[in-house]
């Protein structure tokens, strides 16, 4: 039993606060992922994001991190879901999801990042972190969700996720 079991997640406060942005192309049925090469998740399939800078709203950071990644202008991104983690090494980290069936530019291979289309239907979930398959796939349908999760490095010792009306603002 670790001490974070029964998180009191109404009093938690994230060390950290990140984002990620997920594009997808609807014409062709296709979601914009990448092999993340650095930082928390280095060889995970991703999306785009990161860390917010001092002062930078979430949305800012979505633009910013997708730009920097994988040299895209994310339009109009939509927050679906709110994503607490806690690790048991301690560090915790909240981050925002935002998805957009628009965008301008053409994918580019970054330092950070190496991206990539994926079929919608052949999403590599084994490639991914475990809280992926618990949360993305309702929140692709447009749902929107608040979700808990307690991981040892990268594996999800527990899982809360639930389907909201809308965030506070």
């Amino acid at each position: 039993m670790n001490k974070y079991e029964n998180m009191d997640w109404e009093n938690w406060v994230p060390e950290e606060k990140g984002v990620v942005v997920y594009v997808s192309d609807k014409k062709n049925n296709k979601l914009l992922l990448m092999i993340k090469k650095t930082g928390l998740g280095a060889g995970k399939v991703n999306a785009p994001g990161g860390r917010l800078e001092p002062g930078e709203s979430f949305y800012d950071a979505v633009i910013r991190e997708c730009q920097e990644e994988v040299y895209v202008n994310p339009i109009k991104p939509e927050k679906r879901a709110e994503l607490h983690f806690q690790f048991v090494s301690g560090y915790a980290l909240y981050g925002e999801a935002f998805f957009t069936d628009e965008w301008e530019g053409e994918i580019k291979e970054s330092d950070e990042a190496d991206p990539f289309w994926c079929d919608m239907d052949k999403i590599p979930w084994e490639k991914m972190w475990e809280d992926d398959l618990t949360w993305l796939p309702k929140a692709l349908e447009g749902k929107k969700i608040r979700a808990y999760y307690v991981f040892d490095e990268d594996k999800m010792l527990s899982q809360k996720i639930l389907e909201v009306d809308k965030f506070a603002d």
